[in-house]
């Protein structure tokens, strides 16, 4: 038991800056008191205790903030951020080293008692502020949903969910979260501004217009300089409304979509 509260207070002084120390973090963390309560509810609940389960997850929430059902399967240096307003479901699972942040729902959609309603997180996944991932799929590891986003569908390992209904990005490195690196970077509130599909289909449009543009008026130069040769005079084999310089503000619109 001890050595699952170490691990869980060093979780949280290694993701968050603002934890100074292992007795803060032991007194004024509401995420870490949420799990050590949970746990004692999840065990009641698989022993056959349910109203007891319950009953403890029902004064937690009064406690923290956070509500997560006692049946609930939560993992290894599993850090609650801040977490006020979050619900976890009744079958939801959550993997080690996922980091949950404040108004969170992993929920379901069914109404069948004893089925899988709730989502499955894997290793390492970050689910920014407001999200809410509902259904009984698997989120893979590594994975990350942006803040705001419904997630209704899986999202593969590795992937990014932003928007709703959310957008999936796959990985940088490739489909599998194999194919990034054993100790990758944390992202804190799991996406930055280039996970954004959006402002990327954005960016591309831009960067496709730029160089259409510039094609554009390369070849209004290169009939210029032919006309130049020919008997007709320039103005007469070149229309005076050919776009011989290129116009397209590439830098200002970047830097509107956030590039």
């Amino acid at each position: 038991m001890f050595k699952r509260l170490r691990a869980d207070i060093q979780t949280i002084l290694d993701r968050d800056p603002a934890a100074r120390s292992w007795f803060e973090a032991l007194t004024c963390y509401p995420g870490l008191h949420a799990l050590i309560l949970h746990r004692r509810a999840h065990w009641c609940w698989t022993h056959g205790l349910k109203w007891l389960g319950r009953f403890i997850s029902h004064v937690s929430r009064f406690l923290t903030g956070i509500e997560i059902h006692p049946g609930a399967t939560i993992g290894e240096r599993v850090f609650f951020d801040h977490a006020m307003g979050t619900v976890v479901g009744e079958t939801a699972e959550i993997g080690d080293g996922c980091t949950i942040y404040q108004g969170v729902t992993l929920g379901g959609t069914s109404l069948y008692k004893g089925a899988k309603r709730h989502p499955t997180l894997g290793r390492d996944v970050v689910v920014s502020a407001g999200a809410k991932v509902l259904g009984g799929f698997v989120v893979g590891d590594g994975a990350k949903i942006g803040s705001n986003a419904v997630v209704i569908k899986p999202v593969p390992a590795g992937a990014t969910a932003v928007g709703i209904p959310a957008r999936i990005l796959p990985s940088k490195e490739g489909t599998s979260a194999d194919a990034t690196p054993e100790t990758p970077k944390f992202t804190a509130y799991g996406v930055t501004q280039e996970d954004d599909p959006v402002s990327q289909a954005l960016r591309g449009l831009i960067d496709g217009a730029t160089g259409h543009e510039h094609q554009i008026a390369l070849l209004w130069q290169a009939i210029e300089k032919l006309s130049d040769k020919r008997p007709c005079a320039p103005a007469d084999c070149v229309p005076s409304d050919a776009q011989r310089v290129e116009h397209f503000e590439t830098a200002k619109l970047n830097e509107l979509v956030g590039k």
